[in-house]
């Protein structure tokens, strides 16, 4: 095993000198989220039920049913494991609380009838509402606080990585990809041969081949990652497992790993699967791993394309003043109609007529071709920042994603979803692989993805990334979030251009 260079950097959030974890100690101290985030909630259950139940009852039984919640709800959450740090971490999963609160009322349900409190089903649902709004805005915050304590390095898992060379960059690439997480690499135990191209310090190898001592147990993969996680300070061992470390070995190594007092995780190989699309099962000793279909029909599709329908309808009715001020001052600020229509590309190829408030000169389209090499995008679709062709109105019309509005037409129409992946030109499509044509399975939208991730600035890889996570991991949670991120992504005007 070499020695480790005191200045390598960790994967994905910059600490550096991996092997002094007991200076970093106190540095990487991981804060009592758990106990705060008890201790939020069960406040947040008592204080609006006390108050709100005492204006309309008495004191004593209004807050004895108060304190009755509290405890179910933290009961409740502890039970479903709302508090652990991995689930702490997640980023949005709010429907889970969802659930948790149904069960919630149907405790304070049984818990009135056996006890026959005179409460007032107005009052007490207010009540149960604002616990559940408190208690999402808790979750928020705390992934929130968790997010900014990771990108800075804070409140981390040290990991150490056994694999391949190749299957040790994959990890670190993907984890570098985002800082949002609490695994940092501080290390590997490579299996055979090579040198990981991402810079990743060694400190140790495995054989390509278990090395069997004489009472059949493998001491040498056992010695040399206990070792390695000790140099480094290590935490937590992730295995990237293949034909060279499966089966028994694997096992044995796992032994190992948690007799040692660390955690243990081995990656599957997938990637951009949802928590709850996976489940466990176990079949001769054999551990499966279910990864359930995307949805792709049923009543949750069917709720998104009535709700869709509606929504847009809502929306129309409600925007039509604003809609013709717009068209107005797109008639008045360039010569042209206010309407723009091009041909899209939607669901399974089709294609259909999308429209959007003009924001170009007439001849937009034949000034392209003198201006594709000033292409400011890295892909497929054409950008550029400062686009001759936008007219003054136009400019601020995309400012505030103003010119999509007339879309909500093509939602009316079902050519298009409130919430879906970017609706591609034709021209685009005609040089689709056949994972980017995955894309087409699912309608496109007015916002997804995309739009809240960056827009225009993103890398057409990154697009195609999050196009299909959206496809592969659908729900209305999904949308839910998608929407409400997309009033905060519209009003900074991130990447949009």
């Amino acid at each position: 095993m070499r020695s480790i260079d005191a200045s390598t950097t960790t994967a994905g959030h910059g600490l550096e000198d991996p092997g002094r974890s007991a200076r970093s100690a106190g540095a990487n101290r991981r804060p009592d989220e758990p106990g705060i985030a008890i201790l939020g909630d069960t406040l947040g259950a008592l204080l609006p039920m006390g108050l709100i139940l005492s204006l309309q009852h008495d004191q004593y039984h209004s807050w004895a049913v108060a304190l009755v919640a509290a405890a179910a709800w933290v009961a409740v959450g502890l039970a479903r494991d709302r508090y652990t740090r991995q689930s702490l971490g997640e980023a949005g999963a709010l429907r889970p609380i969802l659930w948790d609160w149904f069960v919630l009322l149907g405790i304070m349900a049984v818990f009135r009838a056996y006890f026959e409190f005179s409460l007032l089903p107005g009052p007490s649902l207010v009540a149960l509402v604002v616990l559940l709004l408190l208690t999402c805005l808790r979750r928020k915050l705390t992934q929130r606080r968790l997010f900014r304590m990771h990108r800075m390095g804070l409140a981390v898992q040290r990991v150490l990585v056994v694999g391949t060379a190749r299957a040790v960059d994959g990890v670190v690439d993907r984890l570098a990809k985002q800082t949002t997480h609490e695994y940092v690499v501080v290390g590997a135990c490579l299996v055979g041969e090579g040198q990981p191209a991402t810079g990743t310090a060694v400190a140790g190898r495995l054989a390509a081949e278990p090395a069997e001592g004489a009472s059949g147990e493998d001491t040498a993969d056992r010695d040399t990652v206990l070792a390695a996680a000790e140099e480094l300070g290590a935490g937590m061992v992730f295995v990237a497992p293949g034909s060279w470390l499966a089966g028994e070995r694997l096992r044995r190594l796992s032994w190992a790993v948690h007799e040692s007092g660390r955690a243990l995780s081995v990656l599957p190989g997938m990637v951009e699967v949802a928590s709850r699309r996976v489940g466990l099962g176990n079949a001769a000793g054999l551990t499966l791993l279910h990864v359930a279909a995307p949805v792709g029909a049923g009543l949750a599709r069917t709720a998104k394309t009535v709700g869709d329908r509606v929504a847009a309808l809502v929306l129309l009715v409600l925007l039509l003043p604003l809609l013709l001020v717009l068209a107005l001052a797109v008639k008045l600020g360039s010569r042209g109609p206010a309407l723009h229509r091009q041909t899209r590309v939607g669901r399974h190829g089709e294609p259909f007529t999308m429209f959007k408030f003009r924001s170009m000169v007439v001849h937009a389209e034949r000034l392209r071709e003198v201006l594709d090499e000033a292409n400011d995008h890295d892909g497929r679709m054409f950008k550029l920042r400062r686009d001759p062709r936008i007219t003054r109105t136009g400019a601020f019309l995309r400012r505030f994603s103003l010119d999509e509005l007339p879309q909500l037409v093509n939602v009316l129409l079902g050519q298009m979803s409130l919430v879906g992946p970017r609706p591609p030109l034709p021209a685009e499509v005609a040089d689709y692989t056949q994972v980017e044509l995955r894309r087409l399975r699912v309608r496109p939208g007015l916002t997804g993805l995309w739009q809240v991730s960056g827009r225009s600035d993103l890398s057409w890889d990154e697009t195609v990334t999050l196009d299909l996570s959206y496809v592969d991991n659908w729900s209305l949670g999904v949308d839910a979030e998608v929407l409400a991120r997309t009033v905060r992504a519209v009003a900074e005007g991130r990447g949009a251009y």
